[in-house]
């Protein structure tokens, strides 16, 4: 995937869902593994876009070209400081 995105509130859902509008391919992650199943059926829904769910930290990362480009959008806090640690 040419990048991550990790968080799919609603604002790291459409940022995905534009990035793969535009042509990238993208991977994404959540701690709630149902965000990642609605965000995979909207990007399908949305127009079979190129966007590829995972549900661990591990598989994430695997997914991406290097070098590797990833954008975490959590709610700041101790959110962050879990995301890191995964």
């Amino acid at each position: 995937c040419d990048i991550g995105l990790y968080g799919l509130a609603v604002m790291g859902q459409n940022f995905a869902l534009n990035m793969a509008s535009h042509g990238f391919t993208v991977a994404v992650c959540n701690r709630s593994p149902s965000k990642v199943d609605t965000t995979v059926q909207r990007a399908k829904d949305e127009g079979d876009l190129p966007l590829i769910g995972t549900k661990s930290p591990e598989e994430f990362i695997s997914k991406l070209s290097k070098p590797r480009k990833v954008v975490i959008l959590v709610q700041a806090g101790k959110p962050v400081d879990l995301t890191i640690e995964a």
